[in-house]
């Protein structure tokens, strides 16, 4: 049996090459002959880099730069060096998983930390940057992005503004001439599934906000600063990308993105697979395996295992998914190819459980799906 391996991260417990080897390892502790083929996947979030790295061989880079709050970090970006491509996880220098919970702090996190990574690899000659959005601690819009790339933002009085945050009303005039000449000579394709606007109900801050430390009752004050930012990136650029899809991806970065370079953006799934060059192997595959931390009706919307899902109907191959959690309206996911969902736990169990023992239920799952399957050989 062929068996393709392609979980994503079970977020906050088991990363997507973690996962990718716990399966193997239950798969060959039943069936030690059965031919696998790991290919770790990501939708354009956290685990991007390490879903492109592993399919092409590409190497990591690790910079020393600023994470949300100017603090120092190492942060790792992947490098291809023979297409001169780099590929940036926005959560790596700008992530939620780099603060803790009491360190939230939408006024002044800041993307700047992103925007040292992109200049890292200008300065290796990247030809080509593949951005993945996802995960970001920030409203700032992409401010501090384009900052660490040339960006000036001044304030009312015609005081050059160093580090807004998401401080965005306070922001009168941009100068983009100091922009580095670079990033016009560059392909910028964004990983990202994120259709939402820039403003209103659907948008970065009603949507996104709260996750990153907007409280209800601030709510409406970082969402006029956003539209105030927007009026004078508008009059600046003379380009209204407001309501273009993706613009109110990770806090806003999309639209600064939008409005300032000429740039690609393209479902972080299919980006994956595309670079990994995954749909190659399946005319000889018998079953893909895959998973992530919570499986339910939000799936649908550009996650791994539907992706996955209708390239395996595709092809008239089953696909297995593991998960933590199976929520409302999982049952959807068979019309698009996903034939089971497994969940990890054998019993009622706190979610916290779970997550700390997520390698050895992930590994228990494999070994009973696998012997469950040995019965039909």
């Amino acid at each position: 049996m062929h068996i393709l391996i392609a979980p994503d991260s079970f977020k906050g417990s088991i990363s997507s090459v973690q996962a990718a080897r716990t399966i193997e390892s239950g798969i060959k502790a039943v069936s030690p002959h059965a031919v696998t083929r790991s290919f770790p996947m990501a939708d354009g979030g956290e685990g991007t880099v390490d879903a492109i790295m592993t399919a092409t061989g590409g190497e990591r880079i690790t910079k020393k730069v600023h994470d949300p709050l100017f603090r120092p970090v190492n942060a790792e970006f992947g490098w291809i060096p023979d297409k001169k491509t780099a590929v940036i996880e926005t959560a790596a220098a700008s992530g939620l998983p780099l603060l803790k919970p009491e360190e939230l702090a939408p006024h002044t996190c800041s993307t700047y930390g992103t925007g040292e990574l992109i200049k890292e690899a200008l300065d290796l000659g990247a030809e080509t940057v593949i951005l993945g959005l996802g995960g970001s601690a920030t409203v700032d819009a992409g401010v501090g992005l384009f900052q660490a790339l040339g960006l000036r933002v001044y304030d009312k009085n015609g005081e050059l503004t160093r580090y807004p945050g998401g401080n965005l009303k306070q922001i009168a005039a941009l100068e983009t001439s100091g922009l580095d000449k670079r990033l016009h000579d560059v392909t910028i394709i964004v990983a990202s599934d994120v259709t939402n606007p820039l403003l209103g109900p659907n948008g970065a801050i009603s949507v996104f906000g709260p996750q990153k430390g907007v409280t209800p009752e601030l709510l409406e004050r970082f969402e006029d600063g956003m539209r105030h930012f927007s009026t004078v990136v508008s009059n600046h650029t003379g380009r209204n990308e407001i309501q273009t899809p993706g613009s109110g991806a990770a806090g806003g970065i999309g639209y600064l993105l939008h409005s300032l370079l000429d740039v690609t953006f393209k479902p972080g799934l299919e980006l994956v697979v595309e670079e990994s060059r995954l749909e190659e192997l399946l005319p000889s595959v018998d079953l893909i395996i895959t998973g992530e931390g919570k499986v339910d009706g939000q799936s649908l919307f550009g996650k791994v295992p539907v992706g996955l899902g209708k390239l395996a109907k595709r092809h008239g191959i089953p696909l297995v998914a593991f998960a933590g959690t199976i929520g409302k309206g999982s049952e959807e996911l068979e019309k698009y190819g996903v034939s089971v969902i497994h969940p990890l736990a054998t019993g009622p169990m706190a979610l916290e459980e779970a997550m700390i023992n997520g390698e050895p239920l992930l590994y228990e799952a494999a070994v009973r799906l696998m012997k469950t399957l040995t019965l039909f050989n």
